[in-house]
């Protein structure tokens, strides 16, 4: 790996690891003209998913997050799977 692969490896593992709110003050600091391996992006094409938001109570929630973690999964992921079971689609 060269010095350009390796400094592009290591600027790209930094960003994957980056939280919403680093990456937020990041874009206050810099902007898209410093990176040489960026492009302008015209077509995009995405779907909205309509979801419904439903109360959990706090203790069993903070037992489903748990059971997330474990399973390395988002909780919403989970509840999905859990829901899709007893509903049998």
């Amino acid at each position: 790996m060269n010095k350009s692969e390796r400094r592009r490896y290591e600027k790209n593992k930094v960003i994957k690891d980056m939280s919403l709110y680093e990456a937020s003050d990041s874009w206050d600091e810099h902007d898209f003209g410093e990176f040489d391996d960026t492009k302008e992006v015209r077509n995009i094409r995405f779907s909205l998913k309509k979801k419904k938001y439903v109360g959990i109570d706090i203790k069993l929630y903070s037992l489903i997050r748990n059971k997330a973690r474990k399973l390395h999964k988002s909780e919403d992921t989970l509840i999905n799977e859990w829901l899709s079971e007893k509903v049998k689609i």
